[in-house]
């Protein structure tokens, strides 16, 4: 067997075990759910009790950075929560555009004596794992938070695969901040080395609000994507994705996201493989 047939062999069994996963995630979730009506609770399991729930937002669906993520400006790497409006960056598709607002937002625990609930976690994308130095550094962003990869915008929560591309669990915080990035126009700036999406929608969940509503008038229709957005970060959506993955070394009808992620993901076996020794 050649090589290249063999990475496609590991390829396919790899996404049928990630389909097995999901399914098997799934019908525990569901029986968890009956459980708990059964007993009388409502449904109100760990994921609905407030542990991870923002204070300024439910932390899911925002696009954001997790505070301490350096952001390439005309004058050099700052923290993104150092940032002001007025300060420039380089951008993607833009040249140099100023920022326009900071959005920050809070995601904390409620109870500190349980652990945080891992879909309202932000995913670690490590160093180099979308290419040579690239993110330069571990970069920590929301799921919903879209990277922009081979001219298309990808949450980071569909590239997860376990080894270069994590959820992040802080076993020793109790609260999260996170910040966004405002321009003009959706583009997308430099975190950590990677090309990251700005903000898209202006989010009335935001920690300060207020203050965007005091100097601008909210948009009242949703800004064109500065490139396509996808995304298949739901339980459906990947078992489609995943199994296009498996059967494509017989019958190759992936989209560009599963390709993009099957990239990364044999780039981040490859990688262990180098560095520990492992057998993936």
């Amino acid at each position: 067997m050649s090589v290249l047939e063999s990475t496609r062999i590991r390829r396919s069994r790899r996404n049928l075990m990630r389909i097995g996963a999901i399914a098997g995630a799934a019908v525990l979730a569901s029986l968890t759910t009956h459980r708990l009506a059964a007993a009388g609770q409502g449904g109100n399991g760990q994921g609905q009790d407030g542990n991870g729930q923002g204070q300024g937002g439910n932390g899911q669906g925002t696009q954001c950075f997790l505070k301490g993520t350096n952001i390439w400006t005309a004058a050099g790497d700052r923290k993104v929560e150092d940032l002001s409006p007025g300060d420039l960056l380089p951008t993607v598709f833009g040249g140099i555009c100023p920022v326009q607002w900071i959005a920050r937002y809070s995601l904390k625990k409620s109870d500190p004596t349980k652990p945080w609930v891992k879909k309202m976690l932000p995913v670690r994308v490590a160093r180099s794992a979308l290419g040579f130095d690239v993110p330069r550094a571990d970069l920590y962003v929301t799921r919903a938070h879209s990277l922009l990869i081979n001219g298309v915008l990808v949450t980071a929560g569909s590239l997860i695969n376990g080894t270069t591309i994590t959820v992040y669990e802080p076993h020793e915080l109790d609260e999260l901040e996170f910040f966004h990035i405002k321009l003009e126009r959706h583009n997308a700036i430099y975190a950590e080395g990677a090309p990251s999406e700005t903000m898209i929608n202006v989010e009335a969940s935001a920690v300060n609000f207020a203050e965007y509503l005091s100097h601008y008038v909210r948009p009242t229709t949703q800004e064109v994507p500065c490139a396509p957005l996808l995304s298949c970060d739901s339980g459906r959506s990947e078992i489609r994705s995943r199994l296009r993955s498996a059967v494509s070394p017989w019958i190759d009808r992936r989209h560009k996201l599963d390709v993009i992620r099957d990239e990364l993901e044999e780039r981040g076996i490859a990688a262990l493989r180098r560095d520990c020794g492992v057998s993936v």
